[in-house]
């Protein structure tokens, strides 16, 4: 994080947005605000975060990004701990 009014600090924040309303918001019509974020949820917990190829992962989906990073510090802890 940067100093307060970076423009890096919301950089991450921004680019999701922007996905989600290119990917998915504008590309649908909700009857009601609550029925908009249901949906949105449930893109977001279904598509975008298990499926969705990101370039800065790798070209993982952040789920199975997380794990490997997960996976990856529990070696580096157990190997710390052996010696």
């Amino acid at each position: 994080m940067g100093r307060v009014g970076s423009a890096l600090d919301n950089a991450a924040a921004e680019s999701f947005h922007s996905v989600l309303k290119v990917e998915y918001a504008h590309r649908h019509i909700f009857a009601t605000r609550a029925e908009a974020r249901l949906k949105t949820a449930t893109w977001i917990a279904d598509f975008y975060n298990t499926k969705r190829r990101h370039s800065t992962a790798g070209g993982r989906p952040p789920v199975e990004f997380e794990r490997i990073i997960q996976e990856a510090r529990a070696g580096t802890d157990q190997e710390g701990r052996a010696a």
